[in-house]
């Protein structure tokens, strides 16, 4: 357990940095140390891993931007949230009936959907994960089918190649990972063929999902995935306030908050 507990304050310390990164442009190891209550010691060694993972340059008694996206690695993802995550992928799988076909993207919440999908018997999933993929590996009472492409730092499987090979595809239900979702923006994430090919997920199901985390609501990244006119449904957890809840639901989509 308390590895677990340094481990999400790690992951929110690197999210603070990179927040302070794209506020300021640079950021200072004493004035970290200040605001973050740590040694300089595990600033600096935070500052080195996020450098390390290309998220920002290291300087002299600091660091700086290097302008090249906010996305956060996707171990460090992994560990934030983690509660809500398992409550929401529990929630998300509630919603796969018997023997349905079930379109699953990649990013942490959408392992937390197989990690319970792999309970059940007489279900497909086509996914672009391969994290999600060797999760579900050895499982008899599922299919599996990989949607091959481009392979992202994030596990995920993108491109031309992939939507390709969804469009011979009929899905039930289809989950989609966001890294933000807005009334006027919709769904967006981080990388624009990483947006095209959830696209295709969501144009090849018969009912579509998103599963975001609260801290994803109101929040706008780089590329548009779909309007929320598109989904079906929201499945997010308790922190989202009502009014983040209000736009989605006007659409016509579902909120369902665990």
């Amino acid at each position: 357990m308390a590895s677990t507990t340094v481990s999400v304050r790690r992951a929110d310390r690197l999210s603070a940095i990179l927040d302070r990164v794209r506020a300021d442009g640079n950021v200072d190891v004493t004035e970290l140390t200040a605001s973050l209550g740590v040694s300089g010691a595990t600033v600096r060694r935070d500052l080195q891993s996020l450098a390390e993972n290309r998220m920002l340059v290291r300087t002299r008694g600091g660091a700086m931007s290097n302008d090249v996206g906010d996305e956060l690695p996707s171990r460090i993802k992994a560990s934030r949230f983690q509660a809500e995550k398992r409550r929401i992928g529990e929630a998300a799988a509630g919603l796969v009936h018997d023997g349905a076909v079930v379109g699953l993207t990649g990013g942490s919440t959408a392992l937390e959907v197989a990690r319970h999908l792999a309970r059940r018997r007489g279900v497909t999933i086509v996914t672009n994960a391969i994290d999600i993929a060797g999760k579900l590996a050895g499982n008899s009472g599922l299919r599996v089918v990989v949607i091959g492409g481009i392979l992202r730092s994030s596990q995920e499987l993108v491109g031309p190649a992939a939507e390709t090979m969804l469009s011979d595809y009929h899905l039930d239900i289809a989950f989609i990972g966001v890294d933000g979702l807005t009334p006027d923006e919709g769904c967006t994430t981080y990388d624009e063929m990483e947006a095209q090919t959830d696209l295709a997920f969501l144009r090849r199901s018969r009912r579509s999902v998103v599963i975001a985390d609260s801290s994803q609501l109101g929040k706008v990244t780089f590329a548009r995935i779909s309007p929320l006119s598109d989904v079906s449904d929201v499945v997010t957890d308790t922190g989202a306030d009502a009014e983040q809840l209000a736009t989605p639901a006007a659409t016509g989509a579902r909120i369902i908050a665990v």
